[in-house]
């Protein structure tokens, strides 16, 4: 396939990722309902792709990628119930912006867990980045009622989702992506189930509209998103795949001030446009061997082949 042809392919992926907020914004479900059932038909779409190898890899698994695996799905699904819920308190635009500074924290984590480097332009964009969350913040804070709360629930996501990904890097290099991913959305799931059950949310008697919303996640956010952008890191530079999703806050930006009149204002433009520009900077002269996931719905994006 052309050069052309699968970069069209990544952009389409950011469309159906920034559709992610939208779509939990459309829906009337509790929050931990539709992370919950969002995560559910993930596991039975990737299913199929991924049984026949499961039983031979799994013999192989050592004890502590077992539990590694578990602790990395319990982060995702405390990453997607603190994600979704604060869409309920603040803006589309902040919520995803905030998200999408986890690559910021991954590589923090790697200079000060796995001993990689950073060099001082790269912390500058990483300043720059920080800069603007904090006008964004500031902007959300005067604009009074809940958005900050929701800005702190989305920097809770962001927090959970980059240790997710710090996980992935360390269990990744010992276990195939189907695997991984396999348990880890598994384990997700259920930690999601227990947690919904513990609060007393009804998992079922949903209108047949909030079930297809559900399937519309899994189905156009996560495998037609995420799962894209895997695919093309087999034949696209990771740095390419990694600036092109931070379409996604601009896309999901638009989108809402269509569906729900979210105009941000100007502080809060200030404020993403800087967090995007030290992003965009960042990812650029990040080097190639360090390969972070831009986008907060849950997949790595590590190169791989198997």
């Amino acid at each position: 396939m052309k050069r052309f042809n699968i970069q069209a392919l990544v952009y389409a992926g950011v469309f159906f990722t920034s559709l992610s907020s939208i779509l939990i914004r459309l829906s009337d479900a509790p929050s931990l309902v539709i992370a919950f059932w969002r995560m559910a038909f993930s596991v039975l779409f990737l299913l199929p792709f991924v049984i026949n190898k499961f039983p031979s890899e799994a013999r192989k698994m050592e004890k502590k990628d077992f539990l590694l695996c578990l602790a990395s799905g319990l982060f995702l699904a405390v990453h997607f119930a603190a994600w979704i819920t604060s869409l309920e308190y603040t803006s589309v635009s902040s919520s995803t912006v905030i998200v999408t500074m986890h690559p910021l924290l991954v590589v923090a984590a790697g200079f000060l867990l796995l001993g990689e480097r950073i060099t001082a332009r790269s912390l500058i964009f990483i300043i720059t980045a920080l800069a603007g969350s904090v006008l964004l913040a500031m902007g959300d804070s005067r604009a009074g009622g809940t958005a900050l709360y929701g800005d702190l629930l989305a920097g809770t996501g962001t927090v959970t989702i980059a240790a997710y990904f710090i996980i992935g890097r360390v269990v990744r290099q010992r276990m195939s992506a189907g695997l991984y991913t396999l348990i880890v959305y598994t384990t997700c799931t259920l930690f999601l189930l227990l947690a919904s059950l513990a609060a007393g949310l009804p998992l079922t008697h949903y209108p047949a509209r909030e079930f297809l919303i559900f399937i519309a996640l899994a189905f156009f956010c996560t495998m037609l998103g995420h799962s894209i952008f895997n695919w093309a890191l087999k034949y696209l530079e990771p740095v390419f795949v990694s600036t092109s999703i931070l379409g996604e806050p601009v896309f999901a930006s638009i989108m809402a001030v269509y569906f729900f009149s979210e105009v941000p204002g100007v502080m809060n433009l200030a404020g993403a446009a800087l967090v995007i520009a030290g992003l965009y900077l960042f990812m650029r002269n990040t080097p190639s061997g360090i390969k972070v996931k831009m986008d907060g719905d849950g997949s790595s994006l590590k190169g791989e082949e198997d």
